[in-house]
């Protein structure tokens, strides 16, 4: 029998219809521009925009995993100056409270027994609170330094899945295993302390394929996708087909959550102006051109104007729905979102601990007199 889920602190799981966080402060975050304010992963500004997210009752604080920039032989650009995201999530769980901390784990690039400990280690520090963002690979250069091939999308998943599996019998198994698979061999297996969550901290996968969609319906709690269009009647399409799919394909049911580049200002017009600034007038086009050479495919076939646009979008924040305009305009588009049906949204700013006071100031209230967050009180878990 499957031990039922115990996770009593982890925010994740708590009442707010429309849950938030924040991306990629443990690197440079998702905005591909040459600007000064651009954030900077300096431990002083990941302690500080964590607290800052854990006194406001943000759910959740997601690293991502990246070994290399976008730029070949430029090792010191921005975007290939990451922290580890295990030691971040250790780090930033010691500093807060109450999000969930997630740390991201590329599967060909850390053996799932250290993965293991590592995850119940930072499970412990936080009390409860680590979420683990699994991810099949896909940027060839970096497994080159790994030694790991770039395998075929399929068995990419496959060798995911048998990595999972491995990782969570090591979380709940309490004698030894043997594992003899296709990918690994397991003599002896066994992973002490236990997380504190049962039968292990929450898995997030993002799934855009069929397959890759398949195999975060079957295993995650968290399915992250990146919507398809600006209208809310796709969203919604797009979001039920999704959770309609792991119930009649699984039997389960999971959260959506999606991310979205910010860019919060007192007029529509500043609003955009900002955005044309960071992302077209600014655009670090040399990361840009790096980054659309790695997608060839994505590219192919694109007329110029096409190709353009998708430079401006990915510069603007990485290929998330953009949030630009007033607070009021904000508030509106996540009670879409919300009503489409998304669980939870991560937030990315060129500057975030401006965008963050911004947000919080004018925005959070919106969203609790809406009634698509309580009011947060500080600490543990907030009451249903």
């Amino acid at each position: 029998m499957t031990e039922p889920a115990s996770r009593p602190i982890n925010p994740l799981f708590g009442p707010n219809r429309l849950k938030i966080g924040i991306f990629g402060t443990n690197g440079k975050g998702s905005a591909q521009t040459l600007l000064s304010e651009n954030y900077r992963p300096t431990w002083e500004n990941v302690i500080e925009t964590s607290r800052i997210a854990d006194k406001a009752g943000y759910e959740a604080i997601v690293a991502y995993a990246r070994w290399k920039g976008y730029i070949p032989g430029r090792i010191d650009h921005p975007a290939g100056i990451i922290l580890d995201p295990f030691t971040y999530a250790a780090g930033v769980a010691q500093a807060t409270s109450y999000p969930a901390i997630f740390a991201t784990s590329h599967a060909p690039t850390i053996h799932p027994i250290a993965a293991a400990k590592q995850c119940a280690t930072i499970d412990i520090i936080s009390g409860g609170r680590l979420v683990l963002n699994v991810v099949a690979g896909w940027n060839k250069p970096e497994l080159e330094m790994f030694g790991a091939a770039l395998r075929e999308h399929t068995d990419r998943y496959e060798h995911l899945a048998e990595w999972l599996e491995i990782l969570q019998r090591l979380w709940t198994e309490n004698d030894e295993f043997d594992h003899d698979g296709r990918f690994f061999k397991v003599v002896r297996g066994m992973s002490m302390p236990k997380p504190v969550q049962r039968p292990g901290p929450p898995i997030m996968s993002a799934g855009g394929s069929d397959t890759g969609r398949r195999f975060a319906c079957a295993h995650a709690d968290v399915c992250f996708l990146l919507l398809h269009s600006e209208d809310p009647t796709d969203w919604a399409r797009q979001i039920g087909a999704y959770k309609q799919f792991a119930r009649d394909e699984f039997g389960r049911e999971v959260q959506v959550w999606t991310y979205a580049p910010m860019v919060q200002r007192d007029t529509m017009r500043e609003a955009q102006a900002y955005l044309q600034h960071y992302a077209v007038d600014h655009q670090d086009r040399e990361s840009v051109d790096g980054w659309i050479a790695g997608n060839a495919a994505t590219a192919k076939g694109m007329s110029q104007e096409t190709l353009e646009k998708l430079r401006n979008h990915f510069a603007a924040g990485g290929g998330g729905n953009q949030l630009v305009g007033t607070a009021d305009h904000i508030a509106d588009r996540l009670q879409q979102l919300s009503d489409a049906g998304l669980d939870g949204i991560l937030f990315t700013w060129v500057d975030f601990l401006d965008g963050m006071s911004r947000f919080n100031r004018d925005v959070l209230p919106a969203l609790e007199a809406r009634g698509l967050r309580k009011p947060f009180a500080g600490g543990g878990r907030q009451a249903a």
